[in-house]
């Protein structure tokens, strides 16, 4: 594409060009190639701030740039005074029109939010299961099952490419969204709220849809290429001749060759489905990929709320400090007080202060030598002689040996594996999904009960209200929890092997979300 292509973006009448441009493209779509200057002129907006004595010079103008190309206008000639007077047909280049439609394409793109289809799973396993109920009715070899499959590949390919696309959008904008620098806290509070609704029931559908579509996508890999064949073929007989493609290959038939392309976009597109839903130990699916994502953001979600009550409650931030220092150095009465302010900050020092003896630091004691002076002029260190032969105080030699810690590895795996295994045990007895109260727990082991004290401190930390029920979610977004207050005069007891648990009694509800998926 020539350079000069997207000049009338940065042009001083911008505005105007775009319009112009855009008006072509409009009647393109109508199937009107040539434009006059005066059906220009209707097409435009009068309330756009230009006049119309300024659409021609903006036509010629996009014809020297390349965008519009001009030809003589004899439709409408009556006299030999219309004939020599300069009357043009316009239409779009073939650059114009590119350059037009990628500045349609970015305008879409900065636009789009994005957004997790649980419907397109439900499309693309329903899709799948019709290819696969035709595949065993009958062979596809007939014109009607021809169109029948392409249909089904052509719907099956739009709604994946939409899938993947809003997919991609929504974790961008989700990131862009998790900046706190300029936002507002209560919008982000409902904001995430929503969010973290939205992005579970998304992971839910993703964890039962994908196995489903993963094992519909493996049953059609024997007769997927003899479909795939035969829509690129029913493709290529509808393709309008290239002749570009006929100039540069004539020895082989046009209908080969957009066979071929035809087939390979198809391929393509299948070979994209299986990445999506179908992995590897090396290469994880997309959808595996996109739900480890999503927990993720989910944690994000919750530590951004942290953040934004930590600058609620007045904790300062790295930001802040470096502000309170620039004041702090705004204050000093000179250079020297600076310095000082320098060195107990930061614990920086001059290198001459390095490596010197006791001697020598008492000598600088009566006698300080300041940064500022030259090496040359300062006076000389007393320095170890092997440091100076040999730049280093270390004596050559052999290396130390290597301490044997195999058996403090071994008692830090058994340890790990049996803390695994009460916290596996604990979230078994504690994670059923049924509403109990705490005064019905009765009795837990000492594991279970820790890590009942980390989820009921997750969930009494995100109480805003504690006549309130609670409902919230662990840092790792796997388990549900849901506490509502029963009466003040209600307690709850709770033995232990350390002791006696008692408080607030509570209806409380404690979900697994992986296992309940």
């Amino acid at each position: 594409m020539s350079s000069t292509a997207f000049n009338y973006v940065t042009a001083e009448k911008t505005a105007l060009y775009r319009v112009v441009m855009q008006a072509f493209t409009a009647a393109k779509s109508h199937f009107i190639v040539h434009l006059r200057p005066e059906e220009v002129i209707e097409r435009l907006n009068p309330d756009g701030g230009w006049s119309p004595e300024e659409v021609p010079a903006a036509l010629e103008q996009l014809v020297a740039w390349g965008n519009l190309l001009a030809q003589p206008d004899t439709g409408r000639v009556t006299t030999v005074e219309d004939f020599y007077r300069a009357r043009h047909l316009y239409q779009l280049s073939r650059q114009g029109e590119a350059a037009e439609a990628a500045l349609a394409t970015f305008d879409e793109l900065l636009g789009r939010h994005g957004a997790l289809q649980a419907v397109a799973l439900r499309d693309i396993r329903d899709i799948l299961a019709s290819i696969e109920q035709l595949c065993h009715e009958t062979q596809p070899d007939d014109a009607l099952d021809a169109g029948r499959v392409h249909a089904l590949l052509r719907d099956l390919s739009r709604v994946f490419e939409d899938l993947a696309d809003n997919a991609q959008a929504f974790m961008a904008g989700l990131g862009r969204a998790l900046d706190l620098r300029s936002i507002d806290r209560d919008a982000f509070l409902a904001y995430k709220e929503k969010v973290i609704d939205y992005l579970k029931r998304f992971i839910g559908d993703l964890a039962v849809l994908s196995p489903d579509i993963a094992q519909l996508i493996r049953s059609l890999d024997s007769p997927i290429e003899k479909l795939l064949i035969l829509v690129a073929t029913r493709e290529a007989e509808d393709l309008a001749p290239d002749l570009t493609q006929v100039a540069n290959t004539p020895d082989k038939p046009s209908h080969t060759q957009q066979l071929e392309q035809s087939l390979q976009h198809w391929r393509g597109h299948w070979q994209g489905l299986q990445t999506w839903f179908i992995g590897t130990q090396s290469h994880p699916s997309q959808a595996s990929v996109l739900q480890s994502r999503a927990r993720h953001a989910i944690l994000l979600l919750l530590e951004a709320v942290v953040r934004l009550n930590e600058k609620r409650l007045g904790r300062s931030d790295r930001s802040a400090d470096f502000r309170t220092l620039a004041g702090w150095f705004m204050q000093c009465e000179d250079d020297g007080e600076a310095h000082r302010l320098w060195r107990a900050v930061f614990g920086l020092t001059p290198a001459r202060h390095l490596s010197i003896d006791e001697d020598t630091l008492a000598a600088r004691e009566q006698r300080p030598v300041s940064p500022q002076i030259s090496w040359w002029s300062a006076p000389p260190l007393t320095i170890n002689p092997r440091l100076r032969a040999t730049g280093s105080y270390a004596r050559r030699g052999a290396a130390a040996q290597i301490r044997n810690r195999s058996k403090e590895k071994a008692q830090l795996a058994k340890q790990i594996a049996r803390e695994s295994e009460e916290a596996r045990q604990a979230r078994h007895h504690l994670a059923t999904g049924e509403t109990t109260t705490l005064s019905a727990i009765g009795e837990l082991d000492e594991g279970s009960f820790r890590y009942f004290l980390q989820l009921l401190g997750e969930a009494l930390a995100a109480a805003e209200d504690t006549e309130a029920a609670i409902y919230t979610t662990t840092g790792d977004g796997a388990i549900e929890i849901e506490m509502r207050p029963l009466a003040r005069h209600q307690q709850a007891r709770i033995h232990t092997p350390i002791g006696i648990f008692s408080g607030r009694d509570y209806h409380i509800r404690i979900t697994d979300l992986e296992g309940h998926s």
